[in-house]
């Protein structure tokens, strides 16, 4: 995926990001792998949010 579709839809995605999908939500909707997601939020400038869930106790 190349050149304007491309940028559309890391726009499209960037917006959801933003809004508060995860990036496995993302992928899983778009049928993409979460690598490519990722890459392509970074692209498009999003502030990537750091892992969630809950922390392990030793």
């Amino acid at each position: 995926m190349s050149g304007e579709d491309r940028a559309e839809l890391a726009a499209q995605l960037k917006r959801r990001y933003d809004a508060g999908e995860s990036i496995r939500v993302l992928a899983d909707a778009t049928g993409r792998s979460y690598g490519f997601v990722h890459r392509l939020l970074s692209e498009a400038g999003a502030e990537l949010r750091g892992r969630g869930g809950a922390t392990r106790r030793a």
